[in-house]
């Protein structure tokens, strides 16, 4: 089982089953030209004063909850938009599944502190 599968199924699980394909919106999310992967997304967060909420998701100790307030201050709208349209998930549920979600996609997505290669 990939990452993305490990990823989506504790989606599904945390999410009850509701707007499961927002694991995948998310993934769109942070790998969209706007956002550039996980260093842009570390970029954006050390650029509101977040860095260390981020770099705790991306670490391999515990993840740092973050707040709705938080998470729109750093959010790229016109991204965000994007994919919710893509993935036929309104914006700002979106953005309220992205307080419980990002943390462990990132986490996911950044295996012994490091970014996983594409397709794992």
């Amino acid at each position: 089982m990939g990452i993305f599968d490990e990823v989506e199924k504790m989606g599904g699980a945390m999410l009850g089953g509701q707007h499961a394909g927002a694991i995948s919106a998310v993934t769109d999310y942070i790998n969209s030209p706007q956002v550039g992967g996980i260093s842009g997304l570390q970029k954006m967060f050390e650029e509101k004063g977040l860095g260390g909420i981020v770099g705790s998701w991306i670490g391999t100790g515990q993840n740092l909850p973050i707040s709705t307030d938080q998470l729109n201050s750093v959010l790229h709208c016109d991204a965000l938009n994007q994919v919710a349209s893509k993935f036929g998930i309104d914006p700002n549920t979106l953005q309220s599944m992205m307080t419980q979600v990002l943390p462990h996609v990132v986490d996911h997505m950044t295996p012994g502190g490091q970014a996983a290669a594409v397709g794992q």
